[in-house]
């Protein structure tokens, strides 16, 4: 098998186990606080217990050297966890995964802004495109029953952290941050300790508790693992399969209709994302093809 393949199949085997991500969270009888504590605390313990097995503590005490945009990460990292939870339990799953599909969107004006990269065209009309769809499901969440703006809020929130993190690693770039993963999910799991109640959701529901944290741990190693071997244009458009797959998942599991309106936003976001992976990705494969001389 060849590294490109390896990388494809890796990639989307973490992207996989990353779907069901959401239906834990509708499944778990349990306040947002106690379901936000276990999904940080089995998933970054998993983790955790792995690279320690692995490579020792050497892992993290590169992180620590990172100083100010390691530190930054971390906390970034760590309030996705909670952010995640919230944005699902006061909105629809479906306009949660379409909002999220807007990480890239982000992740390129933070760029500009903190380490003053040049937005190509190609993005500047894949914003406009993804900010109409927004709109259109921004639009949808004050005429639906399931989806409401405060969760739209907290998922654009999440989407805006998450690219602040990958921005502020990208300082870093030398080092790996996989050992900062489990430091910020177990950090944010003990913020939310106070208010969460996990004895009694452990004792009645620990098959969904584990279960959700193992998934999440797997798929968060695997999407780490699989980008080395692929584009960038070809890990986002593999990532696009969640925003596809999880409002199915969870319509077919506990029929949660996401509405024509968040329908009709995602695939504007979807599609728009889309195209411009797919002229990214074309785009480096002509690149790559050597020119015959004559």
């Amino acid at each position: 098998m060849n590294e490109h393949l390896k990388g494809l199949l890796i990639t989307t085997m973490g992207v996989l186990l990353i779907v069901p991500d959401s239906l834990f969270v509708r499944l778990i009888v349990a306040e947002p606080p106690t379901v936000a504590f276990f999904r940080g605390l089995v998933s970054g313990g998993i983790i955790l217990l792995v690279l320690l097995a692995v490579q020792g503590a050497a892992g993290f005490r590169a992180v620590l050297r990172t100083g100010k945009p390691g530190l930054i990460y971390v906390l970034l990292i760590g309030l996705t966890t909670p952010g995640f939870v919230m944005a699902v339990t006061q909105t629809s799953v479906a306009n949660v995964v379409f909002i999220f599909a807007s990480i890239p969107i982000f992740a390129s004006i933070f760029s500009r802004i903190f380490l003053g990269e040049p937005i190509q065209m190609r993005m500047v009309l894949t914003m406009g495109g993804v900010m109409i769809g927004l709109g259109i499901i921004a639009y949808g969440s004050g005429s639906s029953e399931i989806a409401h703006w405060k969760g739209d809020l907290w998922a654009l929130c999440v989407s805006a952290s998450y690219a602040a993190a990958l921005t502020a690693v990208r300082k870093v770039k030398d080092t790996s941050m996989i050992p900062a993963i489990p430091v910020a999910y177990i950090g944010a799991a003990l913020v939310m300790l106070p208010w969460a109640t996990p004895v009694e959701t452990f004792q009645t529901q620990w098959q969904l508790v584990l279960g959700h944290g193992a998934f999440i741990a797997a798929g968060t190693c695997l999407l780490t693992l699989g980008p080395r071997y692929i584009s960038s244009a070809e890990v986002s458009l593999l990532i696009l399969l969640e925003s596809v797959l999880a409002p199915i998942l969870v319509w077919v599991v506990v029929g949660e209709d996401p509405g024509p309106w968040a329908l009709v936003g995602g695939a504007v976001v979807i599609g728009a994302l889309f195209v411009s992976n797919l002229i990214a990705l074309l785009g480096r494969s002509r690149r790559a093809v050597p020119t015959l001389k004559p």
